[in-house]
């Protein structure tokens, strides 16, 4: 990636005339938080051109950027990394510096009651409070319940009453500029994504949202669309929760199949064929951090009118039940026997377990059977902490399918796709990817 400011000049054009009036910042850009979405994105950035800090609570985060290295499994992010600290146009640190633009991308999860914990949001946007400058530009990129960004405003505006900070549905300008504008990127195309994926920019107010759009239109080759915050929130999770219906109805035609005793993957095959049917593949479930949680935040605000939202997200959440309940079954069946439990990431090729349905399954079985499970996982160099003491381990696959009786596929790495029916005969077989038919 080239940068394409070529003058300073060029960079204080793309920070505003606003923030150029004012004492020159630590940094042009300050990420908050260094995970599967802020260490590519403070990477992209350096690689632009831009002077960048990645603001991490972890030391050894921090310590690692520093280094060079990298703490997440992403092509092309390890050569990245290493050029934009080579540079230095990519620091890290545990505290929050003063910078031209602020992006907050923290994680959002899901409490018990499967409610939006925005907690790691108000707590960045307090971090970034005492530091921020007149003319500085506030975005929200975390997977956010509608109103957050609006929240952050409230924050900033109570610790800074010093400063106007800009009022949703009002005109008038503030002495700082607040937006959201959330991630479209596939794991394992992150880098790539980044750069070439269109972005929904909404402002607090228009002026914000264009304030924020000359930050993203540095680096994006996509179209940059400008909207307001509550709708850019709301677009978001609608993307997400899109996914996780039509996910629903193919993993609950899997479930009807089975009743019926006809085999999904061909009904699914051949339905496809239609001209105007597009039915996704199911598996044991929905996983990651975005379509298994998403969902949610949507019911959460309109928890009546939400009905079919609600329904996709237990149906899916059932499945994960329902192949964990066959599997079972499976081990019953063969009293003595093993199992290959063929990927623990919650989809193929990546090493993030993050909501994994087959991380999960293969938890509550070795919680149980635990002497009888083998985990076959190539992105991963030993099984994590919730399998310590069940007796199950983390074998190769050579290994696992020479020991095992029974073999599931869970997630359908590309490590496992030479395998065949052929090789895996005489063993009892549970497919829950398909893998096998394709």
């Amino acid at each position: 990636m080239n940068a394409p400011f070529d003058t300073p000049k060029a960079i204080d054009a793309a920070i505003g005339a606003e923030a150029a009036r004012h004492p020159a910042p630590d940094h042009q850009v300050a990420v908050v938080g260094l995970g599967y979405i802020g260490l590519p994105t403070a990477a992209v950035l350096a690689s632009y051109g831009w002077n960048v800090c990645g603001v991490d609570v972890s030391e050894k985060v921090v310590e690692t950027v520093n280094a060079g290295g990298v703490h997440i499994e992403e092509r092309d992010l390890d050569r990245l990394v290493s050029e934009a600290i080579e540079t230095g146009r990519l620091t890290a640190s545990t505290t929050v510096p003063s910078a031209h633009f602020y992006m907050i991308a923290v994680p959002t999860p899901l409490t018990e009651e499967n409610l939006p914990d925005i907690s790691y949001v108000e707590s960045a946007a307090r971090a970034i409070a005492p530091r921020i400058q007149a003319g500085a530009c506030v975005i929200v990129e975390s997977t956010s319940p509608v109103g957050t960004t609006e929240r952050v405003a409230q924050i900033i505006a109570t610790l800074r009453p010093d400063l106007t900070v800009p009022v949703f549905g009002e005109q008038r300008s503030g002495d700082i500029a607040l937006a959201y504008c959330p991630e479209r990127v596939l794991p394992g195309k992150i880098v790539r994504e980044l750069v070439q994926n269109d972005r929904v920019i909404g402002g607090v107010t228009p002026a914000c949202a264009a304030r924020a759009k000359a930050l993203y239109s540095s680096f994006i080759e996509g179209d940059c669309l400008t909207t307001n915050a509550r709708v850019a929130e709301t677009v978001k999770l609608v993307e997400n929760s899109f996914r996780d219906v039509n996910i629903a109805f193919a993993n609950e035609l899997s479930v009807v199949a089975d009743d019926l005793g006809v085999d999904v993957w061909d009904v699914i095959r051949l339905a496809n064929r239609h001209p105007r049917v597009n039915v996704l593949q199911p598996g044991p479930g929905v996983g990651g951090h975005c379509i298994a949680v998403d969902p949610w935040f949507l019911v959460s605000g309109s928890p009546k009118a939400a009905r079919l939202i609600r329904t996709a997200r237990e149906v899916n959440d059932f499945k994960s039940n329902y192949t964990e309940r066959r599997i079972r079954a499976l081990l019953d069946a063969v009293p003595d026997g093993k199992v290959a439990l063929l990927g623990l990431a919650f989809k193929p090729d990546i090493d993030d377990f993050r909501e994994s349905p087959a991380l999960e399954i293969a938890l509550s079985l070795a919680r149980t059977r635990g002497q009888r499970i083998m985990v076959v996982e190539p992105f991963a160099k030993d099984l994590p902490n919730g399998f310590a003491g069940t007796g199950a381990q983390l074998a190769g696959l050579d290994e696992a399918l020479e020991q095992a009786e029974i073999v599931v596929v869970l997630v359908d790495h590309t490590a496992f796709k030479h395998l065949t029916p052929e090789a895996l005969k005489g063993k009892l077989v549970y497919d829950t990817r398909g893998m096998l038919k394709r």
